[in-house]
């Protein structure tokens, strides 16, 4: 896996990271709505902020 992502260009290389990303995000609102469906809207998406900041935000 290593060497397939050193053959990638930096472009694809934070495309992939972006993906991921985005990936980790989408999952991460789904789980929240799932488990505290009393929270707003707003709510989910400021844990899931704050998790994948890891606090810094």
């Amino acid at each position: 896996m290593a060497e397939l992502l050193r053959r990638k260009t930096p472009a694809e290389r934070i495309q992939i990271g972006f993906t991921l990303w985005q990936s980790a995000y989408n999952m991460l609102i789904t789980h929240l709505k799932k488990t505290h469906p009393d929270w707003s809207k707003e709510k989910v998406e400021q844990e899931v902020v704050r998790r994948l900041s890891r606090g810094a935000l």
